[in-house]
């Protein structure tokens, strides 16, 4: 019995214009993602992979197709239905963190809840999820006394307090060292299992999307394939198989399932 999909994405286009120029970052994609699954997606740079996580976070509107996530066509909301429906429905973890430089653990955290004017009362589920994510004792800390570890774990339970239908995360390991960088993996991982968490990540390093289900390659804008981790022993089977899939020696134009 599959899954239900929590997001459709539907022959997908995404195109820039360079003053006369047309840059063509993703064509015609189409990619389901189950509910409760771990996805990452791999691409070389250019390949297309963070323009195919924004479109699918709704920060950006495609050229042509559609995202369905939970239900709701992005394309059919307004720019404020949108807005709305992100700070609702969507985590987003990135990179560098962004977290705010003068608000402590908890307030960051709690931005969200702040942004969409969310009354916060002693119900909230922080408690819960600082402890699930082990910062319980640094939630009076501002991110500059902070680790780059327990500053993506402050990041990552901001993205967890509105309870999204799901969690993106950009090169989410990429400002940390390979250590932290696996435990933050290993948390994203428990996340899924756990509380049955949709979670997609975008990453060009094996050892992250060894944690996942599923990993989807795009090269030159395009999915050139979609395999699942099982069929890999560790990341350095993994990484072998995705450099022969970008170098042409393994590449079939994956339809989604």
């Amino acid at each position: 019995m599959h899954a239900a999909h929590i997001m459709t994405v539907q022959n997908v286009t995404k195109t820039f214009s360079q003053g006369s120029r047309h840059v063509h970052a993703l064509r015609d994609v189409s990619l389901n993602i189950d509910e409760g699954s771990f996805v990452a997606i791999m691409g070389a740079s250019g390949s297309g992979k963070s323009t195919l996580l924004h479109l699918m976070s709704g920060l950006t509107r495609p050229t042509a197709g559609a995202i369905i996530v939970d239900g709701y066509d992005l394309s059919e909301l307004s720019d404020r239905e949108l807005t709305h429906f992100r700070r609702q429905q969507i985590g987003l973890v990135f990179q560098a963190f962004n977290l705010v430089p003068s608000l402590n653990a908890t307030d960051n955290i709690l931005f969200p809840l702040f942004a969409a004017g969310t009354p916060i009362d002693d119900s909230t589920d922080l408690t819960d999820i600082a402890s699930r994510l082990g910062i319980e004792d640094r939630l009076s800390h501002r991110p500059d006394s902070l680790s780059g570890g327990e500053q993506q774990r402050v990041a990552i339970a901001r993205s967890l307090i509105t309870n999204p239908a799901i969690i993106f995360a950009d090169e989410p390991t990429g400002s940390l060292d390979s250590v932290t960088g696996q435990s933050i993996c290993k948390l994203l991982r428990e996340l899924c299992d756990q509380q049955n968490r949709t979670i997609v990540v975008v990453t060009h390093e094996p050892s992250v999307a060894i944690w996942a289900d599923e990993v989807v390659v795009l090269k030159d804008g395009q999915i050139v394939e979609q395999f699942p981790t099982n069929r890999h022993q560790d990341s350095q089977s993994l990484a072998s198989h995705y450099q022969a899939v970008i170098s042409g020696n393994e590449t079939a134009i994956v339809q989604p399932a």
